[in-house]
């Protein structure tokens, strides 16, 4: 049986790390595609060139040779995935990911590796727009209080120096931006099972995901 799953969400709601684990008990291959817009962000930023630079955004994105290796994220053969982890991307990711011209890059790239393998995706319109047909949609969240905190903690156990205040300050800001941008915003697909992971741990999330998988698996 083909399997497509899709996984959207709000930042920090958990779905990069449910993703890996959900797709390594179905053998799919995972594609962060956060970490693919999180990769034009540093590159760009790097290069010191802003969202409104459509033209020159363009010329970095097609100049761009990305692949995963297990959960890493390689571009251009170099491995970017600390980098493009840190709070500065973090924060300024969304901007990017907004213009309509890069967005339609990456999700013509992520459809033609889903027409190849069976993959596992998430981010903010996999169900919606990138796998429409995906075979299993979920929509990930939790409040941004209790996104807010994993972050913190992650970030601390990296001997990184965050406020938590900051945080839950961008979090904020990042939702409003994802969800009001007017190409491809995030939202929950009609045909998505909605999780709440405030109150539940990692293995509560994989539980009720690969349940349901297997009960849809087992009646077809």
């Amino acid at each position: 049986m083909e399997i497509s799953v899709a996984i959207d969400g709000p930042a920090g709601a958990g779905k990069s790390t449910i993703a890996k684990i959900v797709g390594e008990k179905f053998n799919l291959m995972y594609i962060n595609t956060g970490a693919m817009y999180r990769a034009v962000t540093l590159k760009a930023m790097n290069a010191n060139i802003s969202e409104s630079n459509v033209e020159d955004l363009v010329k970095i994105v097609e100049s761009l040779e990305m692949h995963f290796e297990e959960d890493r994220l390689f571009v251009n053969n170099e491995d970017l995935t600390d980098m493009i982890n840190m709070p500065i991307i973090s924060n300024n990711v969304s901007k990017y990911a907004a213009v309509p011209e890069i967005r339609e890059i990456l999700v013509k790239l992520q459809q033609n590796i889903a027409k190849k393998f069976n993959v596992i995706m998430d981010g903010r319109d996999i169900g919606t727009v990138v796998l429409t047909n995906a075979t299993f949609k979920f929509y990930l969240t939790a409040s941004s209080e209790e996104r807010a905190k994993r972050r913190y903690e992650e970030l601390i156990s990296k001997a990184i120096e965050v406020d938590y205040n900051t945080i839950l300050s961008d979090i904020i800001k990042r939702d409003y931006i994802d969800t009001n941008r007017e190409v491809n915003p995030l939202t929950k697909a009609k045909d998505a099972i909605e999780i709440d992971s405030s109150s539940l741990n990692i293995d509560g999330v994989v539980k009720t995901m690969v349940d349901y998988i297997n009960s849809k698996i087992k009646s077809n």
